[in-house]
């Protein structure tokens, strides 16, 4: 079993930007010796997409406009289609899917409260945020299951459908100073958060071992898209 280590930092809010950028060549680092057994690959990978369902669900009844309210919605739809399309793998292979996913409720569930904002532009950010850098560290993950984590993969590169998301987004920074300041900190704050709870899906790794040069450049490029979507959205990362 996957331990899992982090803080939450009191009433401290994190949360950071997600576009579906290319990871380039993180995707080809090979660091299948810290990848975690393929039943908790997968039961993390279904309970992260439930989680963004989740999120953006209760976020439809936040936002006050019509148009938000279908953008938000298709986002959710799109996170739900994904959790079932791992769902059904998992039963394809035999195993139960809730006994899977259960382990990591607790954990992704905290992860999830402790990025959740305070206004629906900030949760909004935490999603493109967090489902993108999750998403991506999943892809990396996924070339050390051969076919099942192949299919993985295909699962999570279909259309997120976050684009106006991010626009609404755009359009919140450009209408005030204030809101871009407080987006780009928000965005800032989100990073440590998610880059553990990557760190902590991987088998344990030793201590100034050759692991940790195995999974930096994941972690690298992981970073560098970060920059690429806040940047995309005129955010400092």
């Amino acid at each position: 079993m996957v331990t899992w280590f982090w803080q939450r930092r009191g009433a401290e809010r994190k949360l950071q930007l997600r576009s579906r950028d290319d990871l380039g060549g993180a995707d080809r680092v090979d660091f299948a010796e810290l990848a975690p057994e393929v039943d908790t690959f997968l039961g993390q990978a279904a309970y992260l997409q439930l989680g963004y369902f989740e999120t953006l669900t209760e976020l439809i009844q936040t936002v006050p406009e019509l148009s938000e309210k279908e953008a938000v919605a298709r986002a959710a739809g799109a996170a739900l289609t994904k959790h079932e399309a791992l769902v059904a793998l998992v039963r394809e292979r035999g195993d139960d899917p809730t006994e899977l996913m259960r382990p990591f409720r607790e954990p992704l569930d905290a992860f999830r409260a402790a990025t959740h904002g305070v206004r629906p532009q900030e949760t909004m950010l935490s999603v493109h945020i967090t489902a993108g850098m999750l998403d991506d560290f999943y892809l990396a993950l996924s070339s050390s299951y051969a076919e099942t984590g192949g299919r993985v993969a295909r699962i999570l590169q279909a259309d997120s459908d976050r684009q106006a998301i991010v626009e609404i987004l755009a359009d919140t920074i450009a209408s005030d100073p204030e809101w871009k300041s407080l987006l780009a900190l928000w965005g800032r704050r989100l990073v440590g958060d998610t880059l553990l709870i990557a760190r902590a899906a991987l088998r344990p790794m030793g201590v100034g071992s050759a692991d940790e040069e195995k999974v930096e450049p994941v972690f690298t490029e992981l970073m560098a898209a970060h920059s690429r979507r806040m940047d995309a959205m005129g955010l400092a990362a």
